[in-house]
Order: C-alpha cells, then sequence, then structure tokens
C-alpha cells in the first residue's frame, strides 16, 4: 500500500546493545548533523566512555521493514558532572548565578538524532520524551545548532528555554544554542 507510514518503536537501549551498534547510531548521527564521515568516526570513542557516566540511559527509534527492524533514530544522556567536557563547556558559557541555577544534578540530552529520511513524523519528540521520562534529576540540558531548525522548535515546544545562544564549541564553526527544561516535561502538544 502506498502512502503509508512505516510502524515505528521507541525503546530504552540497554547499554550493551547501544555499545554493539554504536557504529550504526553514529551514522545517523552524522546523516542527521550534516558530518562528514570523519568527525562521525572520531565520535566514536567518546560515544562509547559516555555509556560508563553515571545516570546513563538511551532510547532508540526502529521502523519496521520487509527485512526486519532497522534503527531510525536514537538518544541518550547522562548526569553532568564537573570534569566532562560538556558541562565545563556549558558553565564557562553560562553566567554563575545561571550556571548554579540549572548545573547541578542535570542530565545531559547528549545525543538526539532522527536520520533525515524518518524526519517530520514526530520521532524526534517520542524519543526526547522517553529518554527523560523517569530521570531523577530536576532539568535536562543539552545544546543544539543556534538556528531555526525542526530540531530546535521541537525543543522550545516542549518546555526548553534558553540559556545562552550563539555559542562555540571548539571544533564546530556553527553556533549553537544552550537550552534547559524543568523535569518533567510537559506532554507534548498534539
Amino acid at each position: 500500500m502506498t502512502g503509508t507510514t512505516p510502524a515505528t518503536r521507541v525503546t530504552e537501549l540497554p547499554v550493551g546493545w547501544l555499545r554493539d551498534h554504536m557504529h550504526e547510531a553514529l551514522a545517523i548521527y552524522g546523516e542527521a548533523m550534516g558530518y562528514d564521515a570523519s568527525v562521525v568516526a572520531g565520535r566514536y570513542g567518546y560515544a562509547v566512555q559516555h555509556t560508563e557516566r553515571p545516570g546513563f540511559r538511551a532510547v532508540g527509534a526502529f521502523e519496521a521493514g520487509v527485512d526486519g527492524e532497522r534503527l531510525v533514530g536514537f538518544g541518550y544522556g547522562y548526569l553532568v558532572a564537573p570534569g566532562q567536557w560538556w558541562h565545563d563547556q556549558v558553565r564557562a558559557a553560562l553566567d554563575r548565578r545561571t550556571a548554579k541555577r540549572w548545573l547541578p544534578g542535570a542530565f545531559e540530552v547528549c545525543e538526539l538524532h532522527v536520520h533525515p529520511d524518518a524526519q517530520s513524523r514526530g520521532l524526534g519528540r517520542r524519543l526526547l520524551h522517553a529518554l527523560v521520562e523517569g530521570v531523577p534529576a530536576p532539568v535536562a540540558l543539552l545544546s543544539t545548532p543556534d538556528a531555526d531548525t525542526k530540531a530546535f522548535r521541537l525543543y522550545h515546544a516542549d518546555g526548553f528555554v534558553d540559556l545562552a545562544r550563539a555559542h562555540h564549541f571548539p571544533g564546530d564553526a556553527r553556533p549553537f544554542a544552550i537550552l534547559g527544561a524543568r523535569l518533567p516535561l510537559r506532554a507534548a502538544a498534539s
């Protein structure tokens, strides 16, 4: 039947499964972010190390097909702490009061990506909500390219607010926005 959307399920991913399929997940990251293969390859070691951080959890979106399911989106995060690269970059980008209010005990949405062929079907929202549901943290933080993108609009629609804009992380020429939301996230708008 033409014109139908394939069935997609979102589920929590066991750490071992994600480690075994990290290349597959990072290929989605590369496609979604527009990074070349060398950037994606360089991310692998860091991503595997992230699975060992306190509070780590991951979710995946799987699309049903003739040959079984395939991963079309994923997200993961963990509790931030001083000494972690992203935490320290964000701490330096925020004023003291904002950092004190948002960083302690925060859950970082480190990666959240949907393959471009599977975007605009609500998978990003489903992944985001599944990832932070029940997280024992007062807030979720993330960084995203500082541009009018689907992801940026999704985060704002689901309760994230601007903490810093036009921030430049080392190794990426694009400006990024640093966003935060109180947990639990508000229900997705219909």
